[in-house]
Order: C-alpha cells, then structure tokens, then sequence
C-alpha cells in the first residue's frame, strides 16, 4: 500500500510540473552499453522466420531519450528495467527504474550543428536535476508518512542534504590526501589512482585499469555516506559518465551526480551530452572495455546515436523506484516492497 500510494503522489508531483508520462518499449535493439552493466537477451523471429537480436533495457534512458530528440519537452515513465547478474537485498534482475527528462534548459549555449564540439550544460541546470530528485525523495517519504529515510540500522533525515565533489568525498571520508586524490580523478593519473586505491586498503591487480580502480574506491566510500543526511556526489569523471556532458570549467570531470541515504544509492543524474559524435566514441570505448573484461560486448543502436546528435540541451535522472520505497517504509530486502519478487 505504501508502494502505491509513493507513486501516486511522485505521479502526481511530476504531472503537476508538466510532465508527460511516457511508456516505451521493453524490446529494445541494445540493452544500453556501459562496461558493467549485464543485459538479457532475446530474439525476435518475423513472419518471414528471420532471426533479429533483441534486449531487456537496463534502463529506458536509450528510448526516452529518443523522446526528448523528437520534441518532448519534459517526460517522466515507472520503467520496468532488467540486469543480469544482480541479486541481493539491494538488486533484483527485474526493477522499476523512475526516469525523467527536462528539455531546453535556459543556461546552455545554442546547440549548433553535431559537427560542432560538445555542448556543455552549467551548474544552474545541474542543480535543476539534484533539486528535482530531492524533492521526489521528499515526496516519497511523506507519502509513506515518514521525514526519514531507513535501511538496517542507518537512518538519514530528508530535510538534511549535503552536497560533495566525488574527489572530496574520497580524499575526506577514506582520510586521503585531497592532491594525490585531485591528480588521480581531475588528471586521469593512474600512478596516483594506484597510490589511493592502496591507501583505501584495496588490493591493486596488475590487470586493474584506471576504470576499475575508480569503481573500486566508489564501492568502499558507499557504506559511508550514512551519517544522518543524504548525501549527493557531484562531478564524476567524464570516463565514468557515458552519457554526461563535461563541466566546461573541468573538462576531465562531468557534470553528472549521485544521491545517496544510508549508504544506498537513490538517483543518478546529469546534464546531458548531445554530441552524436561523442557519444560514439564513448560507447566504442565502454564496450571495448567489456569485450577485454567480459569477452562480449552490446550493440550500439545507430538511431540512439542520431537522436543524441539532434536532441536539444537536456538534463534528466533516474530514481531506482524499489530501492526509494525500501527506504521510505524500513524495508530491509528489495523482495519486501515488489509485488511479484522473482525466486532468488
């Protein structure tokens, strides 16, 4: 019931600032493409019996952005989502993903044509997309009739928020050195990435790239963004944000966040980049990595590519709705709060 009526009211509170909500589809031509992300994969057979490779999203991003590139101006969908290889309190193969978009921002330079280099959002924007994720966390608390967020035996109030750079928060809560950590994360030094992953105590392999290093340190920081408050990490690196627009004044650094209660991730979030020509080169880049990693890699959908390079400036979020409502009511385990929990 507390499900229910957290929607409800989100549905209601983004309906009221003018969003539509949108349904796309769950067969999709690539599941998306981030390094380490696991798709499922299905076929479709046509009337004629040829074979076509169809996936379960991982998440709607890649549709509702196409969206966006045809004129909506704000969207919003509950989005049933589907990751391989996940399970555990915190992770079910199939979740609901609640994404939204803002289209035409005032702060952004005239989009030119995708020849044109990047297209780079500013901080007014930014903080547009951290408010709205906020304020539907907000949302969703009072709708469970609650101002505090719980998971297990940590608690974080809605009305307590702290905002912190991801190098700051490495460099202050794994006790750091804030230059060798600025030089790892705003200079993409690995020697220095090295130096902070072994001072963090993790064990640094010779096969560790830069990538998986940076992934690494994010795991051991999660479990202690939980001290009574939420807490939103900004500027993430650009080689960790696929889909990110760089920050014009840090150009290594995107302009892309993440909000955090009890040490679980809620929201990820940022200004958008709409450079078709980017975007190739960075999914080329992210599913070079997974064949070196995996051995596998997804298909980059060609129209995805073309709706990035013709999209107006946009910023949007993604909420994981199961995790939100956990938090909202105490649960404990992500099967509490879904209605049909898939046998572990």
């Amino acid at each position: 019931m507390a499900r229910m009526r957290i929607q409800r009211a989100i549905r209601q509170a983004l309906c009221a600032d003018n969003f539509i909500e949108v349904e796309t589809d769950c067969l999709q031509p690539s599941p998306g493409n981030e390094t380490h992300l696991h798709a499922f994969a299905t076929e479709w057979i046509g009337p004629d019996l040829a074979r076509h490779a169809l996936y379960l999203p991982t998440s709607p991003e890649l549709a509702m952005k196409k969206l966006i590139a045809a004129g909506e101006p704000r969207i919003f969908q509950f989005a049933p989502s589907f990751r391989n290889r996940e399970r555990g309190p915190l992770h079910a193969p199939q979740f609901t993903m609640l994404e939204w978009y803002r289209a035409g921002l005032e702060g952004f330079p005239q989009a030119g044509a995708d020849e044109e280099p990047e297209k780079t959002g500013d901080e007014a924007d930014f903080e547009v997309m951290i408010g709205d994720a906020l304020s539907l966390i907000t949302t969703a608390a009072e709708a469970a009739g609650t101002q505090t967020l719980r998971y297990r035996d940590r608690e974080a109030a809605v009305d307590r928020v702290r905002l912190m750079r991801v190098d700051v928060a490495l460099a202050s809560i794994l006790s750091l050195d804030i230059e060798t950590v600025q030089a790892a994360i705003r200079r993409g030094n690995d020697a220095a990435m090295r130096d902070i992953s072994r001072a963090a105590g993790l064990r640094v392999g010779a096969d560790d790239t830069w990538s998986s290093l940076f992934s690494k340190l994010v795991t051991v920081l999660e479990p202690n963004l939980c001290n009574g408050e939420i807490v939103v990490l900004t500027h993430y690196p650009v080689s960790q944000s696929a889909f990110a627009c760089a920050d014009p004044l840090h150009p290594r650094l995107a302009l892309r966040f993440e909000v955090y209660a009890c040490g679980v991730e809620l929201a990820n979030g940022c200004c958008e980049l709409v450079s078709g020509r980017e975007q190739r080169v960075r999914l080329d880049a992210q599913m070079a990595e997974r064949r070196t990693v995996y051995g596998e890699a997804y298909p980059i959908d060609d129209d995805f590519i073309a709706a990035v390079g013709s999209m107006p400036n946009a910023a949007g979020c993604a909420i994981g709705f199961d995790r939100l409502v956990m938090l909202a009511t105490g649960a404990s385990h992500i099967d509490h709060v879904r209605w049909t929990p898939q046998p572990a």
